[in-house]
């Protein structure tokens, strides 16, 4: 299954190792599913876990080497205004650029829409289970 993770559940899995965020990341390595992220969505990653975490240069270069290692890099086309917050709406390019069909989220705002272009939005709850 092609899916997107929300920038929330990668700084969950890189900021606090060891959750149930670090196990999607399990799933994605071990091949259960295919991961597509974009440039957008990594370098917001990026920005917080250097603002948000302390995360020097180096560390930031190994994450960004990380993910270009377990994900299918995207390039979306068409730009998105659904939601209020502007990189929710990047996670939404991202998903139909990719031809993805699940998004996965903590972010309330894209939970409540549920679905958006025949993509499941769903909770990492639900994901793990």
């Amino acid at each position: 299954m092609r899916i997107v993770f929300d920038t929330n559940i990668f700084v969950s899995a890189l900021a606090i190792p060891g959750g149930r965020a670090t196990e999607a990341i399990v799933r994605i390595i071990e091949g259960n599913d295919h991961l597509v992220i974009s440039k957008v969505i990594i370098q917001e990653l990026l920005e917080v876990l250097s603002r948000k975490f302390g995360r020097d240069q180096e560390a930031l270069a190994h994450v960004a080497v990380f993910l270009s290692e377990i994900a299918e890099l995207i390039y979306p086309k068409h730009r998105t205004a659904v939601l209020d917050d502007e990189p929710d709406n990047r996670i939404l390019e991202c998903a139909v650029s990719g031809h993805a069909e699940m998004i996965v989220t903590g972010d309330r705002a894209m939970l409540k829409l549920g679905n958006y272009e025949g993509i499941k939005i769903i909770s990492l709850a639900k994901y793990l289970t």
